[in-house]
């Protein structure tokens, strides 16, 4: 990694491992049937658990056709899928506690994980939607934990209008769902300020990329 994580004060203390969900769960409704649910500070311990999967996370570099030519993949990447046994005991309870909070909304399990690795404000992810299977036809759900620095999480209507910015890291939960993934659009921009390392932990259903 090129940049140092530092982290937070407010995580030196209490127990490890995700904290109730319910009424904590600030939930805001967008257009076009989509929303968006935000619990600041879900995971506790969530500093140990970044060292934790920075540290023996198999993290790959991927390459990619942007236009006409190959690049590289601005962030370090990993992909656990379903039946796939995820690589820390505490993500295994957040999948557990996401599953039975959202289970009569989403009709189905969480049964993926990607995880993106941001080293410092020159990783990014581009404007897009996970509109890869069902969720180009279909309203779902996508969970993100965040760890690690804070970064700028940005949301827009598709076809562009005012964009939404949080600021999530230290065990922040954000939820996309409705018809999020298909009318709007979210990013992780590139920042020339002095920012830490944070991990992206997305969560979702069968045949949602």
């Amino acid at each position: 990694m090129t940049s140092v994580f530092q982290g937070s004060l407010l995580d030196l203390s209490g127990e490890a491992g995700p904290g109730p969900l319910g009424e904590s769960v600030r939930r805001t409704d967008l257009d076009r049937g989509a929303w968006v649910d935000q619990r600041p500070g879900w995971i506790g311990g969530a500093d140990a658990l970044f060292e934790r999967l920075a540290e023996n996370v198999p993290w790959r570099e991927e390459r990619r056709h942007m236009y006409d030519r190959v690049v590289d993949v601005p962030r370090l990447l990993c992909f656990y899928g379903e039946g796939e046994p995820l690589p820390d005991p505490l993500l295994d309870q957040a999948l557990q506690a996401l599953n039975e909070h959202y289970a009569a909304e989403l009709g189905e399990g969480f049964v993926t994980a990607g995880l993106c690795l941001y080293r410092d404000g020159r990783d990014s992810v581009a404007w897009h939607g996970d509109r890869t299977g069902r969720s180009s036809k279909q309203d779902t759900i996508v969970a993100i934990i965040s760890l690690g620095q804070p970064r700028s999480f940005l949301m827009r209507p598709r076809g562009g209008g005012q964009t939404l910015r949080h600021e999530v890291g230290h065990g922040d939960l954000l939820v996309m769902g409705g018809s999020c993934q298909r009318t709007w659009e979210h990013a992780v921009p590139k920042t020339a300020k002095p920012v830490g390392p944070r991990i992206s932990v997305q969560f979702r259903p069968h045949d949602v990329r």
